[in-house]
C-alpha cells in the first residue's frame, strides 16, 4: 500500500504565493503520472499540473505561467504564484502505483480578494 500526504495549504490574499508538498510513503519514483488536482466547492475535480512518465510537465491553461510543478526523490511540489480567488479549493495529489489510483487527503487553499 502506498500513501500520499499533502501539506502547505492555507489562506492567502490575491497576488500571494503558496507552495504545496506531497509526500509519498514509498519511493516517489515508483508512482507514475503523478499530478496535482483541485476541487472547488460545487465543481468537479480538475487537473492542475502533473509530471508524466518521461518527465514532461503539463499544466491547465488557467494556471500556466503562474504555477510550477516539480519533484525530487521524496516529494512532489506545486509552487503557486499570483494566486487568484478562482484558485480556491481543495488540492489533491494523485498518482498511479502499478494499476492502482492513489489519492491524498487534500490540502485546502483559500484565496481572498
Amino acid at each position: 500500500q502506498v500513501q500520499l500526504v499533502e501539506s502547505g495549504g492555507g489562506l492567502v490574499q490575491a497576488g500571494g504565493s503558496l507552495r504545496l508538498s506531497c509526500a509519498c510513503s514509498r519511493n516517489i519514483n515508483s508512482i507514475n503520472d503523478i499530478a496535482w488536482y483541485r476541487q472547488a466547492p460545487g465543481k468537479q475535480r480538475e487537473l492542475v499540473a502533473g509530471i508524466g512518465l518521461r518527465g514532461g510537465k503539463h499544466y491547465a491553461d488557467s494556471v500556466k505561467g503562474r504555477f510550477t510543478v516539480s519533484r525530487d526523490n521524496t516529494k512532489l511540489y506545486l509552487q503557486m504564484n499570483n494566486l487568484q480567488p478562482d484558485d480556491t479549493g481543495a488540492y489533491y495529489c494523485h498518482g498511479k502505483y502499478g494499476n492502482v489510483d492513489v489519492w491524498g487527503q487534500g490540502t485546502q487553499v483559500t484565496v481572498t480578494s
